[in-house]
C-alpha cells in the first residue's frame, strides 16, 4: 500500500476514530461513570442543558458541563449527566445542588431601593412618583412583591414570575421581612419581650418574630424588627402601640434577599443563588 493510501486511513500509528452512526453524536456527551445513565427524554427542539445553566448565570459552559458530569444537576427531579441533554427551560424545573435555578430567559427578577415619597404601584392617577419611574427600559409586566408605605423606604422585589410573586406575598408562606426603624428613646428593657409575645391592635394581635436594639443615642433609638406579618402599616402601628412612633422606616430584607449597598432609587438583578433561595423559601 502506498503512502497516499496509508494517509487516507489516518497514517502510520494512528487508529481511525470509530463512527457512532449518529448525525449528532455530541447531543449525548456523557459525563458520568460507566454504566450510569438517565431516563430523561430529550425535548425535540430543546436547548442543551449546559447552555441553559450558563444563561442562568451558573458559570461558563465548561464549568456547567463539569457540574452535570458530577451529578449535581437535576431536571424534573432526575439527575442528568449528559452534557447535551435537551430541555425546555420554560416548562421543566432545573435544580443545581437541590436549589432551583431561573431557567427561562424571559423571567426577570429585580431588587429596588424605593425612596420615600414614592407610591408602591406601577401607576398613580394623582400624578405621584411610582416604582415604575425607576425601572428604566424594562418593558415586561412586573409584579411587585408586597408594598411599602408612601414614606417608607427600602427593598422591594419585582418579577414577572407570577407564581413566585404570589407565594412571596401570601401570608401562608411566612416569608420574613426585616426593617430598621428610627423611634424616640429611651427604650424600656422589656420592649422586645412585649413585641415578640404579641401586641393588641385594632385588627387583632400582631407578633414580631425578632427584635433588637441597634443603637440608642440620647432621645433617639434605632431598632430592627423582623416579622412575617403583611398587614397594612404593621410596623408603624406596632411601634406606635407600644409608645414609640416611627419617624423613619427602611425595609432591609425580604426572605433571603438583602438591600445591602443598593443606593436609593437604584435597581439590580437578583443573583441566581438569591432566586434559588426565594424559590426554596416558598416551596417551589
Amino acid at each position: 500500500m502506498g503512502t497516499q493510501d496509508r494517509s487516507r486511513q489516518g497514517g502510520p500509528g494512528r487508529t481511525p476514530r470509530p463512527r457512532s452512526g449518529r448525525a449528532d453524536a455530541d447531543d449525548d456527551d456523557w459525563g458520568g461513570e460507566p454504566g450510569q445513565r438517565d431516563s430523561l427524554t430529550d425535548v425535540p427542539g430543546g436547548v442543551r442543558l449546559q447552555k441553559v445553566l450558563a444563561a442562568a448565570g451558573v458559570g461558563s459552559r465548561r464549568h456547567c458541563e463539569e457540574l452535570i458530569g458530577a451529578g449535581r444537576v437535576e431536571v424534573d427531579g432526575e439527575v442528568v449527566r449528559r452534557f447535551g441533554a435537551r430541555v425546555d427551560p420554560k416548562r421543566q424545573i432545573i435544580r443545581l445542588d437541590g436549589k432551583r435555578i431561573p431557567a427561562s430567559e424571559d423571567l426577570v427578577y429585580l431588587a429596588l431601593n424605593k425612596p420615600p415619597g414614592v407610591v408602591s404601584t406601577m401607576s398613580d392617577d394623582r400624578g405621584r412618583r411610582t416604582i415604575a419611574d425607576f425601572l428604566g427600559d424594562h418593558t415586561e409586566r412586573l409584579f411587585h412583591v408586597g408594598r411599602l408605605d408612601y414614606e417608607t423606604e427600602g427593598l422591594i422585589l419585582l418579577t414577572n414570575d407570577g407564581e413566585l410573586a404570589h407565594r412571596l406575598a401570601h401570608p401562608r408562606y411566612g416569608v420574613l421581612k426585616t426593617y430598621l426603624a428610627e423611634v424616640p428613646g429611651p427604650l424600656p428593657r422589656d420592649l422586645g419581650r412585649r413585641l415578640t409575645t404579641g401586641v393588641d391592635l385594632d385588627d387583632g394581635v400582631a407578633i414580631v418574630d425578632r427584635f433588637r436594639v441597634v443603637e440608642q443615642v440620647g432621645s433617639r433609638a434605632l431598632v430592627e424588627v423582623t416579622l412575617h406579618e403583611g398587614r397594612k402599616h404593621i410596623v408603624r402601628r406596632l411601634l406606635a402601640a407600644v409608645g414609640h412612633p416611627v419617624s423613619r422606616l427602611v425595609r432591609t430584607q425580604v426572605g433571603p434577599v438583602s438591600l445591602g449597598s443598593l443606593r436609593p432609587a437604584a435597581t439590580r438583578q437578583l443573583t441566581t443563588s438569591e432566586i434559588g433561595d426565594l424559590y426554596a423559601a416558598v416551596g417551589l
